[in-house]
């Protein structure tokens, strides 16, 4: 069985042409869909529990798909890629900013749209799939800092009562490399190969998205950071204290 088959990937795009096509284009790369055409449908598919992404066009009839985005991401950390045909900037950044995972314009090429539904699924499969560990390893590969616990085995982190907090895999991603090079200034493009891959085209504001959701979530002010820390023309620093068992 293709790998790609055991993956369910919601679309949700009010269009009918383009909900046809993308169900065509997606099932004849192996990809088993499901297309609605509005808010109300999609909640109901992703209750079902067997979504591995969702496809959401931005501009809905009546609806807005920040909008919807932001609802799913308040219980669920499932890849949202986001579709529209506006070029509006503030729109891509403010999409990322809410709750999506990646955005793509339309028209879009259809290879572009594979290489990133692939590229979000691998990195989702990464964050959930244990690690194996060998003999002379501990049970859990974990980093303490400021009251937190990064457990990159189990791929959670929690707070200073144990309780998870909910990261996405690009936010997820992201801080695993900052906590794992403490007091080191890491570049945008460092960053980038940590959260988004190599096989896609990103842009530059991803990353910076990706800091102001975490710093909204770790720091005790996000508006004045003391864990993740802007350097200027350069890049980040975590300079949390960081202690590994």
């Amino acid at each position: 069985m293709n790998d790609t088959t055991a993956n369910r990937i919601l679309v949700v795009d009010d269009e009918p042409h383009m909900r046809e096509m993308l169900v065509d284009l997606l099932e004849s790369a192996g990809y088993r869909v499901t297309a609605v055409a509005n808010g109300a449908a999609m909640q109901r598919e992703l209750a079902a529990g067997d979504c591995a992404l969702v496809l959401l066009d931005l501009r809905l009839k009546g609806e807005d798909g920040l909008t919807l985005a932001r609802s799913v991401r308040r219980t669920s950390i499932i890849p949202i890629i986001i579709l529209t045909g506006k070029g509006d900037e503030t729109d891509r950044i403010l999409g990322l900013e809410l709750a999506a995972d990646d955005f793509l314009m339309k028209p879009f090429n259809p290879r572009e749209l594979l290489a990133r539904v692939r590229a979000l699924l691998r990195r989702a499969t990464a964050l959930s799939a244990p690690r194996t560990l060998g003999e002379d390893q501990p049970l859990h590969e974990r980093y303490r800092f400021g009251g937190w616990v990064l457990d990159v085995t189990a791929r959670q982190l929690l707070d200073a009562q144990g309780a998870p907090c909910m990261l996405t895999p690009g936010e997820f991603q992201l801080l695993e490399a900052l906590v794992r090079h403490p007091n080191c200034v890491l570049t945008r493009d460092q960053l980038l190969e940590h959260t988004r891959g190599v096989e896609t085209e990103v842009f530059d504001r991803t990353v910076d998205v990706l800091i102001l959701r975490l710093r909204r979530k770790i720091e005790e002010n996000p508006r004045q950071p003391s864990l993740i820390r802007t350097e200027r023309g350069l890049g980040y620093i975590f300079t949390a204290a960081v202690t590994r068992r």
